[in-house]
């Protein structure tokens, strides 16, 4: 393993502004290199996965390799979102990894119909979240072997 290797940027959609600082703080307890971004509903998420509006310019919106989804927003729910990424053939190949406070089984069933990569319930402690995250960050960036960004095809 590379440490020269570029740190993976990580898109968290969530609209709870606690929520938001509760990762960012957990990444920086978790000493996680990753570049974190945040986006507070499906639409924002939709536009920067599109580069659109806010997001327009690609260096200040990098490509996620990985997304982390809540699913109770406004404007435009993680559900909507989700199965708008995951029918996009540019996007789809983008793991989106589902962090909600819902424990509904229809959630859980109808996220994975949507293609969703994981389901993970919000702990309800700050160290549990740390260990969630780096749990996560090594599975997807260390362990599994992702696609390249985007290949034309």
């Amino acid at each position: 393993m590379s440490s020269a290797r570029k740190p993976i940027t990580i898109l968290l959609a969530d609209d709870d502004p606690e929520d938001r600082m509760l990762a960012k703080d957990a990444f920086e307890e978790g000493r996680l290199v990753n570049d974190l971004r945040f986006v507070t509903d499906g639409e924002e998420l939709m536009d920067y996965l599109h580069q659109r509006g806010n997001f327009a310019d690609p260096k200040n919106s990098p490509v996620p390799g990985l997304i982390l989804l809540d699913l109770n927003m406004p404007r435009k729910d993680g559900r909507e979102a989700l199965q708008e990424i995951k029918s996009d053939p540019n996007l789809r190949r983008i793991p989106v990894v589902v962090l909600t406070t819902s424990k509904a089984e229809e959630d859980i069933f109808r996220t994975y119909d949507l293609g969703v990569s994981s389901f993970i319930t919000k702990p309800v402690t700050f160290e549990s979240l740390v260990d969630i995250l780096k749990t996560l960050v090594k599975y997807w960036f260390e362990i599994v072997e992702l696609p390249s960004e985007r290949i034309s095809g």
